[in-house]
């Protein structure tokens, strides 16, 4: 039997209902990029994605909150440090370990888009926690599934959505084959398997565009 199968025998428990509903407050004034989409969207497909592979509930938490630091610290009282403190006080420290390892940088005092992506990789390719690179193999799926389907009906207008510093298919196509390079390696087979065909396909999209 498969961990998939296993695991979806065990019922939720009424901590995943906690993690959803704080998720949802903690995002509630979040939209995905240059769109009127509630961020939340993306948490719930991240948490589908981890729950579908078999992923345990801890996985999965992680998955609703893993921005939860990069996105929404800045918004909590006593910033980054009280809102971890929260995390692992509500949901456990294997549970904040998730959410720290997704994290690229705190909401305050970012370095630069480059930095932060040199960083994040290199701490993909150091880690040793399976959990984590599961629940970053499945945001980075989400998020290029959005960058493919978006760039097929915006074209090269999706490039402005992004930080001003890496607003070119050329820095986008960079990270995210980088992170198909790591995860192809590290991550879970199916999941890192789609995100390197997902990726490919926009690279092609994009070089076709830039060939007219």
């Amino acid at each position: 039997m498969s961990k998939t199968e296993t695991q979806a025998r065990v019922p939720p428990s009424a901590r995943l209902d906690e993690a959803l509903g704080f998720a949802v407050n903690l995002h509630r004034q979040q939209f995905r990029k240059g769109t009127g989409i509630p961020y939340v969207s993306h948490l719930l497909a991240v948490a589908g994605l981890v729950l579908e592979s078999g992923g345990t509930e801890d996985e999965v938490i992680g998955a609703l909150l893993h921005d939860a630091i990069e996105d929404q610290a800045d918004n909590w009282p006593g910033k980054a440090p009280a809102l971890r403190a929260e995390i692992e006080k509500r949901f456990g420290p294997a549970v904040l370990a998730i959410v720290n390892a997704c994290t690229d940088s705190d909401a305050a005092s970012k370095p630069t888009w480059r930095e932060r992506k040199e960083k994040y990789l290199g701490h993909l390719r150091e880690t040793d926690s399976s959990s984590a690179l599961l629940v970053s193999a499945a945001d980075k799926l989400h998020n290029a599934r959005c960058i493919l389907a978006d760039y097929r009906h915006s074209g090269e207008a999706l490039w402005q959505r992004f930080n001003e510093e890496a607003r070119t298919a050329g820095h986008q196509l960079w990270y995210y084959e980088s992170l198909v390079t790591v995860l192809q390696e590290r991550g879970p087979a199916r999941i890192a398997a789609e995100l390197g065909r997902t990726v490919a396909t926009l690279r092609q999209l994009v070089s076709e565009a830039e060939a007219r």
